[in-house]
């Protein structure tokens, strides 16, 4: 439902330079886009401090980047997930590595979060991902039951004790023997996604992939 509302109140605009654009990104800014790109698929497997099995940030967390995410985030730009959505679905390396998963799950924000910013940036991105490829989205498996202090401007220890039990995990028989895909939107410390994955891995899960627009 809130897809269709945005889609009625914004035009199709490339999310960057904001000119009229039918597929919300121009060829002009995807070329600008280029010096900041960032997409490796990485084995994460044997890494201690990571609680997942595989990781891809396709940006660098800078320049007009970080400005549009922190905007999508913050400024009530909605309608961004647009053009983040675009960016990903023509990455055919991205939606190569889809085929070998069968769910995305968008990490969650708390119910109050999601009041006052009347969406989860991450799920708008993370539906319509799953709407264009065969993954599945799952938006009510894991719940974020804490409502933290932002995590920007934390140390990476106070990170981790700040999001530690944030995270809880609903129908967990939705999930079994699956492959997972968690999105986030930006990864700096790793220390949110650490925290999703460790309560999914409890579970019988097959393994799971963080994917992040940005790395910081």
């Amino acid at each position: 439902m809130l897809n269709f509302i945005l889609n009625l109140i914004y035009p199709n605009v490339c999310g960057f330079c904001d000119t009229i654009n039918k597929n919300y990104l121009c060829k002009k800014c995807e070329l600008k886009l280029e010096k900041y790109r960032n997409t490796n698929i990485i084995d994460c497997s044997k890494m201690r401090d990571k609680k997942f099995d595989e990781q891809i940030n396709i940006f660098h967390y800078e320049g007009i980047v970080r400005e549009k995410l922190i905007q999508y985030k913050f400024n009530e730009r909605a309608y961004l997930y647009k053009t983040f959505s675009k960016i990903i679905l023509n990455d055919k390396k991205i939606c190569g590595f889809f085929e070998k998963y069968d769910i995305i799950i968008p990490v969650p924000i708390h119910k109050k979060r999601n009041l006052q910013r009347g969406y989860n940036q991450t799920e708008l991105i993370a539906r319509e991902i799953a709407k264009n490829t065969n993954l599945i989205l799952e938006n009510k498996v894991l719940i974020k039951q804490k409502n933290i202090k932002p995590q920007s401007g934390l140390t990476k220890f106070q990170r981790e004790n700040n999001i530690k039990n944030a995270f809880i995990v609903k129908n967990e028989d939705r999930i079994k023997n699956k492959n997972i895909i968690l999105l986030d939107d930006i990864y700096t410390t790793g220390s949110t996604v650490n925290e999703c994955c460790k309560v999914l891995k409890k579970l019988k899960v097959n393994k799971i992939a963080v994917l992040t627009i940005a790395k910081d």
